[in-house]
């Protein structure tokens, strides 16, 4: 069968079963892995996701493992946060609304015990089909360490990219995507940015996306920014397709996605994850037809919430992606 014009996708993270939670194990993750995927595919998603359980840790379930996941295994970071490190990282106004280092770099950075390998291959043995593994951003990472080995940001920020892409080769799921939500904040960096996403990315031999969004936590936004100060930022990523929080965003932001160059499909965000409301099939066929006629025919390959569910309730969670579904199918079904 051929694809539709138009994929769906999920952004990544899905929320953590309580049942995981309440006793947490390998075959319950396992399990739970199952589950998510299942859920997914019978709402008809062309291309899901683990929900990001492979970063699940019953110590830190608040965290989604975004950060702590990939920087404490490392080799040459310490996690363990002193005082003087503490003053220290509030100095760097790097993480405006992080008050603490994820950790201190002491050494040449290393794979250590990272090991996204073994996680990818246990989603890809209960998938049920093509899925997508997520990966945070270098730069994400990067930025919330306190640096006292490489002396520059930059150096550090190719370090950690170098990790990563050593990770991420020979990965066995269909779509990596590298997730970014520090740079719509601070454009200014885009360039050594994009230079350390693109090393990821070039590591990863099949479909290439990038997920950027303002943040998310506590259904707020964390940075500021607008998608036109990023344009330039956007056309230099070596994706197949950009993932973009649209659903909570302006005209003006819609309209600078004119920009993008045509080589890269636009994802745009139609299901707002920091509201409890299930939007309807209307409104999101609405909303691509929208972005249409901003855009142009065939600008827009893939819908998707605007960024990840592990905030929501699952049975919030569960019908909106139903929804993404039907809406995106109600559009197609309209031409």
């Amino acid at each position: 069968m051929s694809q539709p014009e138009i994929l769906t996708t999920t952004v990544g993270s899905y929320p953590v079963p309580e049942w995981l939670a309440a006793l947490p194990s390998e075959q319950a993750r396992t399990d739970a892995t199952r589950v998510v995927f299942g859920i997914q595919r019978q709402a008809g998603i062309d291309l899901p996701t683990d929900g990001e359980l492979y970063r699940f840790d019953v110590n830190h379930p608040d965290t989604n493992g975004m950060i702590d996941y990939f920087l404490r295994p490392m080799a040459g970071i310490r996690s363990i946060v002193g005082r003087s490190d503490h003053e220290a990282f509030a100095q760097t106004q790097h993480m405006r609304f992080r008050r603490k280092a994820a950790g201190v770099v002491e050494d040449p950075l290393g794979e250590g015990g990272l090991n996204l390998l073994a996680d990818c291959e246990l989603a890809a043995s209960v998938a049920g089909g093509p899925f997508k593994f997520t990966v945070t951003s270098p730069y994400m990472l990067a930025r919330t360490l306190l640096d006292r080995h490489y002396g520059s940001f930059e150096t550090l920020l190719q370090a950690v990219a170098d990790v990563l892409a050593a990770q991420v080769a020979g990965l066995p799921c269909d779509c990596l995507q590298v997730d970014e939500a520090n740079i719509p904040g601070s454009p200014e960096h885009a360039g050594i940015a994009a230079k350390a996403i693109n090393r990821v990315l070039g590591a990863f031999a099949g479909r290439r996306a990038v997920h950027l969004c303002f943040g998310n936590y506590g259904g707020q936004t964390v940075q500021r920014g607008t998608w036109n100060a990023l344009t330039i930022f956007l056309n230099s990523l070596d994706a197949d397709h950009v993932i973009l929080e649209m659903a909570n965003r302006g005209e003006a932001d819609l309209e600078a996605l004119r920009g993008v160059d045509p080589r890269i499909r636009i994802g745009l965000g139609v299901v707002n994850v920091k509201i409890n409301h299930v939007e309807t099939a209307d409104e999101i066929a609405d909303a691509i037809t929208h972005a249409e006629k901003v855009l142009g025919h065939g600008r827009v390959g893939w819908v998707h919430p605007d960024c990840g569910f592990w905030m929501l309730r699952r049975s919030v969670a569960d019908r909106k992606i139903a929804a993404l579904v039907k809406g995106r199918d109600l559009f197609l079904g309209r031409r």
